[in-house]
């Protein structure tokens, strides 16, 4: 369930609920609206309470890029589902969107102008799209021992690998 922030940020700002359902649709724009959209991945508020911040900022972010910036709300049940897709790693987190293609991710809270001058950047059309995550890079086998995986090739356990 959503905190009461992030309810009434979908309800005051009209933002609507995505899932996985109907993300598609959203994500194609009619002819009067923009390419971009910001996706609202909200967590757990019992456990992310920062996502109430993010509630209270994304009104401000839709109307500094009105527009240019559509906004949407993923319902907490889609979230596992489209996380992936989005590349989002932590939550909250705002995805900014052209069309089907995410182009950027923010989590957490940030500083306002971290905000405008990220989000500027991923709306010029020349911003290139994200490329899916792959998964995570660590695995865990049994009984603690890891393997990892970098550039597709297994590293063994105990082996370092660098960055």
């Amino acid at each position: 369930m959503p905190s009461v922030l992030v309810r009434a940020l979908s309800e005051r700002a009209r933002l609507p609920l995505i899932d996985e359902t109907n993300i598609d649709a959203f994500l194609a724009p009619a002819a009067s609206e923009p390419d971009n959209a910001v996706l609202f991945f909200t967590g757990d508020p019992s456990q992310r309470p920062e996502a109430d911040d993010v509630a209270v900022v994304l009104p401000h972010i839709l109307q500094a890029f009105q527009g240019r910036l559509r906004g949407a709300v993923v319902l907490r049940t889609a979230e596992d589902k489209l996380k992936a897709r989005f590349n989002v790693v932590v939550m909250p987190s705002l995805t900014v969107t052209r069309r089907d293609q995410p182009v950027g991710v923010l989590g957490k809270i940030r500083d306002w102008s971290e905000y405008v001058e990220k989000i500027s950047a991923w709306l010029a059309p020349d911003t290139p799209v994200m490329v899916p995550s792959g998964g995570p890079k660590v695995e865990i086998t049994h009984a603690g021992k890891e393997r990892a995986m970098k550039a597709g090739f297994w590293v063994a356990p105990g082996a370092r690998m660098r960055r």
